[in-house]
């Protein structure tokens, strides 16, 4: 068994405050026996696209590797846990929604950048986000091999299965969902279906509090390979959401059994053919 956690915590303007408190958290959940500790978008910055972009948003920015990720591989090292981050990175001129991922030992093994950037009221993220260029990676951690889509891009079937295909067992969402985005338990009946048609576990990993603009939800859930909710934290409060999983359960699922199986990519870029009209 794996135990992750999810830190559903405020992110105040305070950035060395929120940073500690993050530390304080990842801290807290190695103590509870925590393997993997994620974190919500952004997680510990005002969430920025709620306002539209001035003129020079990349300022808000930073770089990878950074002072958030040298100081969560440090923490990470220490307590010997693996650790997804989320933050907004600076690259040269550009900038991203970026999830740095941290092995037991500290080191960096990579960044997924979010693919998918919308833009309407209150999430005005094209100001902000150039579309990321990492494609879809899989990273072997020490406790299995996690995959990333950050917030939008679980919207997207085919990012999820190219997550799939990859091998993943996990794949982490953190997520800046707010009080009544997805009405009638839809919130969590998309990430069901995707853990079921794709044969892994899924931990979305939400912010909560009230804002500028917006009221973050929490209720940050896990899903099984079996499209479960297995665990879930509450709304609209802080808290540290605990579950428990075993990997093994994905070779179990019906998508590694059969549905992965049985694709037929050659076909599903093809036209209509027209049929041949049967003799009379």
């Amino acid at each position: 068994m794996t135990r992750i956690a999810l830190i559903q915590h405020e992110a105040s303007r305070n950035f060395q405050q929120n940073l500690q408190r993050g530390l304080n958290a990842m801290e807290e959940a190695a103590s509870q026996g925590a393997q993997l500790i994620a974190y919500p978008e952004l997680a510990f910055t005002p969430f920025y696209p709620q306002h539209r972009a001035g003129p020079h948003p990349l300022r808000l920015a930073e770089p990878v590797p950074g002072t958030t990720t040298e100081l969560f591989s440090e923490a990470a090292c220490r307590l010997g846990v693996v650790v997804v981050l989320n933050l907004y990175e600076r690259c040269g001129e550009r900038a991203f929604d970026t999830s740095p991922v941290i092995d037991v030992d500290g080191s960096l093994l990579g960044c997924t950048r979010m693919m998918h950037i919308t833009d309407y009221e209150g999430f005005y993220e094209q100001g902000y986000y150039t579309p990321g260029d990492t494609g879809a990676p899989v990273y072997d951690t020490a406790v299995g091999r996690i995959g990333v889509a950050i917030c939008y891009d679980r919207h997207y079937p085919e990012y999820l299965r190219a997550l799939a295909l990859g091998g993943a067992d996990l794949v982490v969402v953190p997520q800046a969902g707010v009080v009544g985005e997805w009405p009638d338990g839809l919130f969590e009946a998309e990430l069901r279906v995707s853990s079921f048609q794709n044969g892994f576990f899924m931990a979305l990993a939400n912010r909560v509090g009230k804002e500028d603009v917006l009221t973050f939800a929490g209720s940050s859930f896990v899903t099984d390979p079996f499209g479960r909710v297995v665990a879930q934290g509450p709304e609209l409060r802080e808290t540290i959401v605990y579950a428990d999983i075993d990997f093994a359960q994905c070779d179990e699922s019906a998508a590694r059994r059969l549905f992965l199986r049985d694709r037929r990519p050659d076909q599903y870029n093809r036209g209509a053919v027209q049929c041949a009209q049967s003799p009379v």
